[in-house]
């Protein structure tokens, strides 16, 4: 058994029972954003947290246990991804990379954005022209210190 393994057993079990990760969310207490990357095997999850998902989706105990191990994060299958949505991010960073640096850099100063202490929001926006993505990000500004 492995993380992958409980992740594909959680997507599987949230398709043959139609669950929506906000439902799955609510459950346990916290945003969808976050309870969906923790259900995919990016977080770690509380005893408490993994309990509630392990109830959801029908976990073993063993199941349950790696939900509450430190995962190897950010781990897609290839470097440059190939699932066209998630390509879009990669090629967002390609094109605005240099931008969202030299802004962030113009305001804050030398440092970077915390993807540790972040939040997401992501909503639909209705459009007449065919509805919108929108997500906003933040994280705490981290400077770089001088010693």
């Amino acid at each position: 058994m492995s993380r992958l393994a409980v992740t594909e057993k959680i997507i599987t079990t949230k398709v043959t029972k139609g669950l929506k990760w906000s439902d799955v969310a609510a459950k346990v207490g916290l945003s969808k954003e976050w309870v969906t990357a923790a259900c995919l095997g990016q977080m770690t999850l509380t005893p408490e947290q993994a309990g509630v998902v392990g109830e959801i989706f029908g976990l073993t105990e063993d199941e349950k246990k790696w939900l509450m191990v430190v995962p190897y994060k950010g781990s897609l299958p290839t470097s440059v991804p190939t699932d066209p949505l998630i390509y879009r991010f990669y090629e967002l960073v390609s094109v605005y990379g240099t931008t969202f640096k030299e802004l962030i850099h113009e305001e804050f100063g030398d440092g970077i954005m915390s993807a540790i202490d972040f939040k997401m929001d992501l909503k639909r926006e209705a459009n007449p022209m065919g509805d919108r993505v929108s997500i906003v990000m933040s994280g705490k500004f981290l400077p770089y210190k001088t010693y």
